[in-house]
């Protein structure tokens, strides 16, 4: 080969975008690109609900664990929150698969970007990018495929945690407090906006995260509530100066059954 078609090859795949490369050189593995995206022959499983919740240390990520098909559940133990790198989070919520080829996607966009500029994107770079998958999607999306995550991290510069919406074209927005994506955004945002505080401790913020997913499935079929029986229970992770961290199911377990308990106590006056 020429040395200067060698040394385009190389240019090219120097490019810190991950997904530029892939969407030039194998454009059929991107997230929506197959033919389900164009004719859906069968409804595909939707998870519902994420949240971010801003407290003291930085934010709180949750999700329940039910996808549902129509009217139907397809999975009740389905993974929300994914860890984008060492300091962001993304929450899925929409059509399941596509939701989760993204989110891996973004992971993987993240991990080039260090290689090859041997640095981390900004907070801001982060959700920049993750705007510009959503809007590749947007065809699929035109089909019934949406894809609306939510984002959050710890600005290590900045010393806060940040949370960012989307909408279906890409449209980036930054919250301030809190916010919720899926069939229960409505009512577990209602929740937050009744529970949320500034400057909450960690323990405080867990509860309100929990409470307001426990709000919106009680309201909201789609999204599955803390299930005793089976011992399945929200998904929760924080996002700190420590980077990012599983909340042990233990300590989530304890916390829903003393929600469920009170709500209990004060439905019977008790």
């Amino acid at each position: 080969m020429p040395l200067e078609r060698w040394q385009g090859v190389l240019r090219d795949y120097g490019s810190a975008s991950f997904v530029e490369l892939l969407r030039r050189e194998s454009p059929h593995l991107m997230p929506g690109s197959g033919p389900a995206a164009s004719e859906p022959a069968l409804e595909p499983p939707h998870g519902t609900t994420v949240l971010s919740v801003r407290y003291r240390d930085g934010v709180v990520m949750a999700g329940d664990r039910q996808a549902t098909a129509g009217l139907q559940v397809a999975s009740r133990r389905i993974e929300k929150i994914f860890k984008a790198d060492e300091y962001s989070g993304v929450g899925i919520a929409g059509a399941a698969g596509p939701a989760t080829e993204m989110a891996r996607l973004f992971q993987t966009e993240l991990e080039h970007y260090e290689k090859v500029e041997g640095e981390n994107l900004s907070l801001e770079g982060k959700a920049n990018r993750l705007s510009q998958m959503i809007r590749m999607n947007l065809p699929a999306a035109m089909q019934g495929l949406v894809v609306v995550p939510i984002f959050s991290g710890f600005d290590e510069k900045a010393g806060v945690g940040r949370l960012f919406k989307y909408d279906i074209t890409g449209g980036r927005y930054e919250e301030s407090n809190y916010d919720a994506q899926g069939s229960g955004a409505k009512d577990a945002r209602d929740a937050l906006k009744k529970l949320w505080k500034r400057d909450l401790p960690r323990d405080e913020a867990l509860r309100v995260a929990l409470e307001a997913l426990i709000d919106a499935a009680d309201e909201d079929v789609g999204t599955g509530g803390p299930d005793l029986v089976r011992g399945i229970f929200p998904t929760v992770k924080t996002i700190t100066r420590s980077g990012f961290q599983d909340v042990p199911e233990d300590e989530i377990r304890r916390v829903c059954e003393t929600i469920l308990a009170e709500r209990t106590r004060n439905a019977d006056g008790s």
